[in-house]
């Protein structure tokens, strides 16, 4: 059972409740001639059709978003209360205006007694009633329209209360107290009434608190892998705050990365915030990113590059050099090769402008296609006698050959002594690679050096 169904449930018994009383107030109040206790029946009216108004308002906050509802229909709980609240402070008016006017006249020749005293015992316990009713929904279910009859029934009993006052005034002889009490009533009514209408209008213009939107960037902003946060835009409508909020990441985040971090922050802002929706937009900063990874998405992003690799780049003298190996399309010849490094050393210029000089190597690109046709082991056979020459290797392990158009994909795994250092190893891989070469022409080689 939804919450909004739920609510209505307890609203319709606190209609109820409050109309018995209501029924009870004003016959009592007519035959005793209390003014204090017919303010109060009418009060208690007047709950009843504010409670209507509150128990229709949960009823259309029930249906879900719609075309022109797209955050759902959660604020008609709003309107209920500024209604029910501007309706309270007109009839309050009605009896600051009446009480003042009874008190100037001759005193009446019916004075309230015991019987209405029994009325505003009853309407009482209707109050106790309605106030363990609603606060025990309130904390289960919550929801503004609770929260409103809420403040109603505790407007009821204290109003009931200094009826009760003022009629025990009389009974002792003060006839004045009956319309005194009625007139504090009505003061009482008129400064509740324009709070609720403050607040409920306050919900209808979408005020957030300050504190809800600063406990929400210390969640984004604690959230690892966001270097920033940009607007936090938050609302309410009916129980759920939806928030829009514009976090920062890296420039070199994948998009899955991007997608995992804006997932976290969602998540943790949710544990916090009960009722929550949450909309997450990320975009990428430079910021606090390394220079080499920032090279590397501008040079990534010129059209004709295919990959991007060995980037350095170090200062000397307040200038910055830069190199870095670029593939690209091995069909291509050197003039278009050229110019696609040309916009490469622009576009590094520009990002950077203390640049001095960039050193760019370029490489053919080759994609290798998932499937392909292994060579035979004369192949093999041939490429281990151009590599058993060097006696760097301390063994040679695996070789395998695939053959696909025009181009040989071959590799090798070698044992080189583990003491030897990495830079030594590279240099022998890299003349073992263009030995290979030579024999053959359009070869791309893997050799994977292994310690022994």
């Amino acid at each position: 059972m939804s919450m909004f169904v739920q609510r209505t449930k307890v609203l319709k018994i606190s209609l109820f409740a409050i109309l018995s009383a209501f029924v009870v107030e004003l016959s009592f109040g007519l035959f005793s001639n209390s003014l204090a206790l017919i303010t109060d029946s009418v009060h208690a009216l007047l709950d009843s059709v504010v409670t209507v108004v509150l128990l229709l308002a949960a009823r259309m906050a029930i249906k879900p978003p719609d075309a022109e509802h797209t955050y759902g229909h959660g604020k008609i709980e709003s309107l209920g209360g500024l209604i029910g609240g501007i309706a309270i402070l007109l009839i309050a008016a009605f009896f600051i205006y009446e009480s003042i006017n009874r008190v100037q006249s001759p005193p009446p020749n019916i004075l309230p007694g015991l019987f209405a005293l029994t009325a505003g015992v009853y309407t009482i316990g209707v109050d106790i009633f309605r106030i363990i009713l609603l606060r025990k929904s309130i904390s289960k279910i919550g929801g503004s329209t609770l929260k409103a009859d809420f403040y109603h029934a505790f407007m009821d009993l204290g109003s009931t209360m200094v009826a009760i006052v003022g009629i025990i005034l009389v009974t002792y002889g003060f006839y004045h107290g009956d319309f005194i009490a009625a007139l504090i009533l009505g003061v009482v009514l008129a400064v509740l009434s324009l709070k609720l209408i403050y607040n409920s209008a306050m919900d209808l213009t979408d005020i957030i608190s300050p504190e809800m939107v600063s406990k929400v960037k210390d969640i984004v902003s604690n959230t690892s892998g966001v270097v920033g946060i940009g607007p936090v835009l938050m609302r309410k409508s009916g129980d759920t705050i939806f928030a829009d909020v514009t976090i920062s990441l890296r420039g070199d985040t994948s998009f899955d990365k991007a997608h995992e971090i804006s997932d976290e922050v969602e998540n943790n802002i949710k544990n916090e915030i009960q009722n929550s929706s949450i909309t997450i937009h990320f975009e990428p900063t430079w910021e606090k990113v390394p220079r080499d990874a920032k090279i590397s998405e501008i040079s990534s992003s010129v059209e004709g590059v295919k990959e991007v690799h060995n980037i350095s780049s170090y200062s000397s003298e307040g200038k910055l050099y830069v190199s870095l190996h670029v593939m690209v399309d091995r069909e291509i010849n050197l003039d278009e090769a050229h110019k696609i490094s040309e916009v490469i050393e622009d576009k590094i210029q520009e990002n950077f402008p203390d640049t001095e000089h960039v050193t760019i190597h370029l490489e053919p690109y080759v994609t290798v296609p998932g499937n392909l046709k292994m060579i035979g082991k004369k192949t093999e056979d041939e490429i281990r006698d151009l590599i058993k020459e060097y006696s760097d290797i301390k063994k040679i392990g695996r070789i395998v050959s695939f053959n696909f158009k025009n181009i040989v994909k071959i590799d090798i795994d070698c044992s080189f002594d583990k003491n030897l250092s990495i830079e030594k190893v590279h240099d022998l891989t890299s003349e073992i690679e263009r030995k290979i070469h030579e024999n053959f022409k359009n070869a791309i080689i893997t050799i994977h050096p292994e310690p022994i």
